[in-house]
C-alpha cells in the first residue's frame, strides 16, 4: 500500500512540475480561482514532501497524504464541475478527475490500516532521527 502512495504522489508531483515548467506560475489561471491556483502550485512541493515522509515510513506522511488528497480532490471537482454539468461523461476521461478521485479514495481508505502498521514498523527503520 505504501508503494501505491509513493507511485501516486510521484506521478502527481511530476504532473505539477510539468505544468509549471510549461506554463509558469500562472499555468492554472485560465480555469481556477486564485486560492486553487495556489493549492495546485503548492502541490509541486507537497507531493514530493509526502513521498519523502511516506518513503521514510512516517505516520505524519500518511496523515499529510490524506490532507493533500482531500484538498486536491475537492479542488479538482470544483474546477471540473462546469464541464461535468454540461457533459457527465467528462468524469470518465482516463486522465483527470476520475483517477485523481479514485486515488484520493484509496489514500483515505487505507490511511488507518497504514497508520497502524507504520506505528510498529518505524522502530526498525532508519531515514530520520526522532
Amino acid at each position: 500500500m505504501l508503494a501505491v502512495y509513493l507511485i501516486g504522489f510521484l506521478e502527481g508531483a511530476g504532473a505539477h512540475f510539468r505544468d509549471l515548467t510549461s506554463g509558469g506560475i500562472h499555468v492554472y489561471a485560465s480555469f481556477a480561482p486564485v486560492p486553487l491556483q495556489v493549492l495546485f502550485v503548492g502541490l509541486a512541493v507537497l507531493d514530493p514532501l509526502v513521498v519523502v515522509l511516506v518513503g521514510c515510513v512516517r505516520s505524519v506522511g500518511i496523515r499529510l497524504a490524506v490532507g493533500v488528497m482531500v484538498l486536491d480532490v475537492l479542488a479538482n471537482w470544483i474546477v471540473n464541475w462546469p464541464q461535468l454539468q454540461e457533459n457527465p461523461a467528462w468524469l470518465l476521461r482516463p486522465v483527470g478527475l476520475l483517477p485523481i478521485t479514485l486515488f484520493g479514495l484509496f489514500v483515505i481508505a487505507f490511511s488507518v490500516p497504514l497508520l497502524r502498521s507504520v506505528k510498529g514498523a518505524t522502530e526498525h527503520l532508519s531515514c530520520t532521527t526522532r
